[in-house]
């Protein structure tokens, strides 16, 4: 199909294209579109029908966003935000330089303008920031015939249909109720009697986060958002969700790797951007390292008595790195899953100190071999260089899962307790370990 229609684009058959590119899904025209270069595209959008337009604009980039607002006219841009479901436009607003918003805010209509400004007030990363108003509202006294006329009525240019909520006079929430149990219910029963009024909700300034592990906890598809006085201003559906998730998910990777979390796609972002999400972490990590080489040069004189003891630095270090940095990962996830809690400590500790016990005895026991019947390292060495190893794997165990619940009781990002920090932390425990044991076995 793509290929016909870039043939077509070619050969700037545009009314072909039009036809051809009608039929195809809105996620799929979007994604042709961004392969297109921007003079094409600009043609290509403006040849769409305008409720078309308005869901392709909504899944292109910001930077084609931008381009598109910038080059259509007044009315073009009237015609885009008013097909917009008004989420979508605020996510678009919410990323664009002032001069493109003030340009769209001019060509929307009062009612709408007031309802973008209000949601641009709410705070990052919140409920309200990420809700949209587009959702069926009914009244208790209802019959279900009278329920289902209204939906009929209003449905056509709301995001969903399939929960609607029951609201009085006031716009306080009351109940919620399926679009299946509607149906299924005969015509003449009321509302309230056939309403769930055990309404899971969430209010405007509630986290993204917490919205999200809600929508997990309790398998929803949408989320009523109430404000203060528990009046229902909007839902949050689960499109939306998987975008917060998916954002959350890339975030907590970049802090994991020990850089600050980019804003744009990696290949869109200049090498000097990239450098200073970097580089700070790395100027951290580097000083801390002297820790490591200030630990060397304490045990200097032992290390010249024995050189051998040199060889096996790399391996525990190493060992202790990987020993530790699987633990914090597993607990970093499982506490942004909401399966592990500050309270679940004790619970942990105990865990992963059976789990170290078992990983490092293991590990002893096949090094021992490997130094004694392969390296042919003397014996007494090989237990003491093995005994540092397995007590090195149970507190590297213990460094990394303790430290992420402790980074979420005092409220720092659990991630940041992640591979490359972990890895400094264990290796100048490892170190210190090593050398403790072996200045005690060699008496200097």
């Amino acid at each position: 199909m793509n290929e016909t229609i870039m043939k077509l684009i070619e050969e700037n058959r545009y009314k072909d294209v039009r036809n051809e590119i009608t039929e195809m899904n809105i996620v799929d025209i979007a994604h042709l579109l961004m392969e297109l270069d921007k003079k094409k595209l600009l043609i290509l959008f403006r040849i769409l029908p305008k409720e078309i337009a308005a869901g392709v604009f909504s899944y292109i980039s910001l930077e084609l966003q931008q381009y598109i607002i910038e080059s259509i006219t007044d009315r073009e841009i009237n015609n885009i935000v008013s097909e917009l479901f008004l989420d979508d436009a605020v996510d678009f607003l919410e990323e664009m330089p002032s001069n493109v918003v003030k340009k769209v805010l001019r060509n929307t209509d009062e009612e709408t303008r007031k309802l973008i400004n209000q949601f641009l007030n709410y705070p990052d990363y919140s409920a309200g920031s990420v809700m949209t108003i587009e959702f069926v509202d009914l009244k208790k006294q209802m019959t279900v015939k009278e329920a289902l006329n209204h939906i009929r009525a209003t449905g056509i240019d709301k995001e969903t249909i399939n929960t609607c909520y029951v609201i009085d006079k006031g716009r306080k929430l009351e109940g919620v109720l399926s679009i299946r149990k509607l149906i299924l219910a005969d015509e003449d029963t009321i509302i309230d009697d056939i309403m769930d009024v055990d309404v899971i909700y969430a209010n405007t300034l509630d986290d993204q986060e917490t919205i999200a592990s809600l929508f997990k906890k309790y398998d929803l598809t949408a989320l009523p958002v109430v404000d203060n006085e528990n009046r229902l201003v909007g839902i949050v559906t689960i499109d939306d969700i998987i975008d917060i998730i998916d954002q959350e998910n890339t975030e907590d990777l970049h802090k994991m790797a020990a850089m600050e979390p980019l804003e744009e796609e990696y290949l869109k972002t200049s090498a000097f951007v990239l450098a200073k999400h970097r580089i700070v972490w790395l100027l951290i990590l580097m000083i801390s390292a002297t820790f490591t080489g200030n630990i060397i040069k304490r045990y200097e004189e032992l290390l010249q008595s024995m050189v051998v003891l040199t060889d096996f630095i790399p391996m525990i270090m190493d060992t202790g790195g990987n020993a530790g940095s699987q633990s914090s990962t597993l607990i970093i996830r499982g506490m942004a899953l909401g399966e592990i809690r500050t309270s679940d400590v004790l619970k942990v500790f105990f865990k992963e100190l059976k789990v170290s016990l078992i990983a490092g005895t293991t590990l002893a026991l096949v090094n021992f071999a490997r130094l004694v019947f392969f390296e042919r390292i003397d014996i007494a060495i090989s237990a003491m260089v093995c005994f540092s190893l397995l007590l090195t794997v149970i507190l590297a165990k213990m460094v990394g899962s303790i430290l992420p619940i402790a980074a979420k009781k005092i409220r720092l990002d659990p991630a940041i307790m992640a591979g490359p920090l972990i890895t400094t932390i264990v290796d100048a425990v490892a170190l210190s370990i090593y050398f403790g044991i072996a200045s005690k076995f060699l008496n200097i």
